[in-house]
């Protein structure tokens, strides 16, 4: 599929790859869109052109978006950590190191495949064919609790929740440095990374509202333990947020630095909580503080009466 482009007077003399970086509307990272260039899928007035191109006034560019490859989804006999199911919805506790749906790099072993195995053709079909059941995610290195749902009323139902922000999600995180406040809000809007498009960041540009409530838990040295409520469910919001505070999640990679012996963030959705899509029943659950968890609050030093808090 052939994309055509148009720039604005204040586009001309930037480089085409960083340009084409900051569209959403093409969604693809700059080095992909390197890729592209290389291999001529990126022309200019109907030539291909280098990586370093820089664009020039009556410009006409188009970006040849391939198709995308059709998935053939196998259940797996992954096991899953039920926390409760029934005819509507399943709350599964997912374990950190898992993703929860298909993408490139990431083709087998996702709590996608374990609930195809689980559930069968059980699983509403509105988000498509790679992410049957799936209303909301939470990040491969995240653990807790997603709620899945069997079928579209549900999916629905609980979409609504989502949207009209009544759908309760409370986190656990260690973030690094120690908070002025015991407790605030933090609302920032949530955008796409102007250069690196896989990240996301505090910006008024293309963005959306985010909203981020914290309390403060404990503190151990020059590290926070904090209970987080969302308001709003951006693609990374915790992560981002606390690192526009200069607070990063302990061990995040992306927004923060590594973390000797804790492979990502240490970051847990620990609680639950919506209106049952047929009883309208107000439903919620809890996951206590993973392995991971408690043993970064050890080595941490905080003591269990302060650190190790349950949900």
């Amino acid at each position: 599929m052939k994309e055509p482009l148009t720039f604005t007077p204040e586009a001309v003399g930037q480089r085409l790859d960083k340009w084409l970086a900051e569209q959403d509307t093409l969604d693809l990272t700059r080095s992909v869109i390197q890729t592209r260039m290389e291999q001529g899928d990126v022309t200019v007035n109907g030539a291909a052109v280098s990586k370093n191109y820089k664009i020039r006034s009556g410009d006409v560019v188009q970006v040849v978006i391939p198709e995308p490859v059709s998935l053939e989804l196998v259940p797996e006999p992954i096991p899953l950590d039920i926390v409760y199911e029934d005819d509507d919805l399943l709350v599964v506790n997912k374990p950190k190191g898992m993703v929860v749906h298909p993408a490139p790099g990431n083709l087998t072993g996702t709590l996608v495949h374990a609930l195809l195995y689980h559930c069968g053709d059980r699983l509403s079909g509105i988000n498509g064919v790679i992410r049957p059941g799936i209303v909301h995610r939470i990040d491969k290195n995240t653990s807790g609790l997603l709620m899945v749902a069997k079928n579209d009323h549900a999916h629905l139902k609980l979409s609504e929740q989502i949207q009209a922000h009544t759908f309760t999600r409370a986190y656990q995180a260690i973030a690094v440095g120690r908070f002025s406040e015991k407790f605030g809000t933090i609302h920032a809007p949530i955008g796409r990374h102007p250069v690196d498009r896989k990240k996301m960041c505090v910006t008024q540009k293309n963005s959306k509202d985010a909203i981020t409530h914290y309390t403060v838990l404990a503190e151990s040295g020059n590290y926070t333990h904090l209970r987080l409520q969302l308001e709003t469910g951006r693609t990374h919001q915790i992560r981002v947020h606390l690192a526009y505070l200069g607070h990063p999640v302990l061990g995040d990679d992306v927004y923060g630095k590594p973390f000797p012996n804790l492979t990502g963030q240490c970051l847990h959705a620990g609680k639950i909580g919506f209106m049952h899509p047929t009883t309208g029943e107000y439903m919620e659950f809890t996951s206590p503080l993973p392995d991971y968890f408690q043993a970064a609050l050890r080595k941490l030093r905080f003591t269990e009466a302060e650190g190790m808090v349950q949900p």
